[in-house]
């Protein structure tokens, strides 16, 4: 337990940040899941478009610091290949 204030107040801050990230980090999956639930009912305008949306989402968590960057870009990667595959 924090006995100093400022120890009281780093636990404040840091259960705050916490929440937030929590809400972020369900954000980008909740997107990625729509672009991945398009892709198994196989409906490429669907898939295209949620990817669409996906995209700067994910970015923006990376730069946020909820996920790493390379994981954003591979992330992005990887459901781009899925979703052009279906154009085939």
């Amino acid at each position: 337990m924090a006995n100093t204030p400022s120890a009281k107040k780093a636990t404040r801050k840091i259960a705050a940040r916490t929440a937030i990230n929590k809400s972020r980090r369900s954000r980008v999956r909740t997107f990625i899941r729509k672009v991945e639930e398009a892709i198994t009912a196989g409906d490429h305008a669907t898939a295209f478009a949620a990817l669409k949306a996906a995209e700067p989402e994910i970015h923006r968590a990376a730069g946020k610091g909820i996920v790493h960057s390379n994981l954003a870009s591979r992330k992005v990667s990887r459901l781009n290949s899925r979703v052009k595959a279906l154009a085939v």
